[in-house]
């Protein structure tokens, strides 16, 4: 069976993928990863088709747990692949994940498209109508803003505060500044874009994000993990590593 591996700064997600969708989609945590349970999740992978940005450690740790005999191939960001035109200065310095959540945005949407990406760091990217990525955005994830303020300053604490209108204490006031700290830029981009632009949001903290948004948007998947099954139907392997 063919795996396809989400190796993001904190988490690790994979998915089995038949040649149709992604499906028994699960994760886990790289902190305390336990390689042999991994290793006896992905015992039935033939072949694995992985984005990697988590540092030349993890990628070892992925060749090492997949089965022998598994062919395992690492996808790297290029000048274009499955419609998607790169406008980055330098395409191959664009992270993997950027990358591959753009063609599994476009798998889902046609048009102008602002695809923002909530995990340990968000990315808020854009796509024009003719699949031209333009240029994006990267700032702090939510919990990864909680935690700064919390280790850099001598008075501010680790938050953990509710959704409020207008905040009344200091926990509330620093979790709704880093959830719509995230929101503001999305609906930024939103704007350079267009209005007719759709917005798909995804990762771990898009539920926190997605009731302060304040244009229409779609709450979706994992898009880097749609985007390999993409890859593993389109790719000839010219823009992959073994």
């Amino acid at each position: 069976m063919q795996l396809l591996i989400d190796a993001g700064n904190s988490r690790i997600k994979w998915a089995w993928f038949d040649g149709k969708t992604p499906c028994d989609d699960a994760a886990a945590d790289l902190a305390g990863l336990d390689a042999g349970a991994l290793a006896g999740a992905w015992q039935a992978a033939t072949s694995a088709l992985y984005t990697c940005v988590a540092g030349d450690a993890v990628d070892v740790l992925i060749r090492a747990t997949l089965p022998a005999g598994c062919v395992a191939r690492r996808v790297r960001a290029s000048a274009s692949e499955c419609g998607i035109t790169s406008l980055y200065d330098d395409p191959a310095q664009l992270g993997a994940d950027r990358w591959v959540a753009l063609i599994g945005a476009r798998s889902l949407c046609s048009g102008p498209l602002v695809v923002a990406t909530a995990g340990t760091a968000t990315t808020v990217d854009a796509l024009d109508a003719e699949g031209r990525f333009l240029g994006g955005y990267i700032l702090p994830g939510v919990q990864l803003m909680l935690t700064s303020l919390a280790r850099n300053t001598a008075a501010l604490p680790l938050a953990s505060g509710n959704a409020a209108h207008w905040p009344r204490n200091t926990d509330d006031a620093i979790h709704n500044a880093a959830v719509d700290a995230q929101a503001a830029l999305i609906e930024r981009v939103h704007g350079q874009l267009g209005g007719d632009a759709q917005v798909l949001l995804s990762g771990g903290a898009a539920a926190l994000i997605s009731p302060r948004l304040r244009c229409a948007h779609r709450v979706a998947g994992n898009l880097v993990l749609l985007g390999l099954s993409r890859l593993a139907l389109q790719n000839d392997g010219t823009n992959v590593l073994k």
